[in-house]
């Protein structure tokens, strides 16, 4: 866990940033494709997407996170196969990103992130550009 200052330019930033953000997307699919079928089930996601959004989600309540699964099948496996592909996949993580930048705002704030989550792979982005 580390803590980081981050804004909505950090988020956008990275999201814009299409090859980073392309590789990241792809490193956190793989990851979540536990069985390697080539897309994401439901309980893919519910074991694996914690590891992306660690502190964003431990907030919530149960019914909170079952509904965000929900949603998120609702409106991202385009072609219902119960399963969420690569493009899907990097869809609904630009969709999560930016969602998150607006909620954030253009003014910074402080924030506990895991070394592994999305967020700190835009915080570690920002850095890299600012080195």
């Amino acid at each position: 866990m580390s803590v980081a200052v981050l804004d909505s330019k950090t988020i956008t930033g990275f999201v814009e940033a299409k090859e980073a953000f392309k590789n990241c997307v792809e490193e956190y699919f793989k990851m979540l494709d536990s069985n390697g079928d080539g897309g994401i089930s439901r309980n893919e996601l519910e074991e694996g997407l914690g590891r992306i959004f660690t502190m964003e989600l431990k907030s919530r309540s149960k019914e909170d996170i079952d509904e965000f699964y929900s949603t998120i099948f609702e409106r991202f496996d385009e072609d219902g196969d119960g399963k969420i592909d690569r493009n899907e996949f990097s869809s609904l993580m630009r969709e999560i990103m930016l969602a998150m930048a607006r909620g954030i705002g253009n003014l910074p704030v402080i924030v506990a992130l895991d070394q592994d989550s999305l967020l700190m792979m835009a915080v570690k982005h920002e850095l890299a550009l600012t080195r």
